[in-house]
């Protein structure tokens, strides 16, 4: 049997105000609950979790409503795994929303290299996207507890994506000056 704790927990915002609600869903649905029925969802108990989850229950009860966060451990451990499967699953279908998306900069890239505008306004706006891919990145890193099998995955297209806006970026400065040979710039070199 695993020695996971896990915090359940129970809100109810009737008697906040109607903002709170959706307050409780975007916090609880950015720390990755998982919904056992309506108000009530569980999450691993590690400790920046409970620190989240507490002062969540906090803001619910300072506007009115009501919070519940209990500490369990499951009795077994069928059961823990079939709940962690669940979380991965969740965090596997964000994943793949990543892997859906990140092609159409591959492709911009792509198409902009073909037509020749290699530019630095090109760069700079393929360097918005490639950070708004890492951005969304790690808010689901943030809450796949259990490395879900498709985090590499996407983790690995976020880096192909982003070797290719180096070399993207080699060729818009080799375009702005020619006389010199383009350099090679490193994936890692990248802020």
């Amino acid at each position: 049997m695993s020695a996971e704790a896990w915090l359940v927990i129970s809100v109810s915002t009737a008697g906040g105000p109607d903002s709170l609600r959706v307050q409780v869903w975007r916090k609880l649905r950015s720390l990755g609950a998982l919904y056992l029925q309506q108000s009530v969802c569980l999450l691993p108990a590690r400790p920046e979790v409970v620190r989240e989850v507490r002062r969540l229950a906090d803001r619910v009860r300072h506007q009115g409503g009501t919070a519940r966060v209990l500490t369990m451990t499951f009795t077994d451990p069928a059961e823990e795994e079939a709940v962690i499967a669940e979380l991965n699953a969740s965090r596997d279908v964000e994943y793949h929303e990543v892997l859906e998306r990140l092609p159409a900069l591959r492709r911009e890239l792509a198409e902009e290299r073909a037509k020749g505008n290699t530019t630095y306004a090109e760069v700079e706006e393929s360097e918005a996207d490639l950070q708004r891919f890492r951005s969304w990145l790690a808010k689901i890193a943030a809450r796949d507890y259990f490395t879900a099998p498709a985090g590499q995955d996407a983790r690995d297209a976020v880096d192909e994506a982003a070797t290719e806006l180096a070399d993207f970026e080699a060729a818009a400065l080799h375009a702005e000056a020619p006389d010199r040979p383009a350099p090679r710039l490193r994936a890692v070199d990248r802020p």
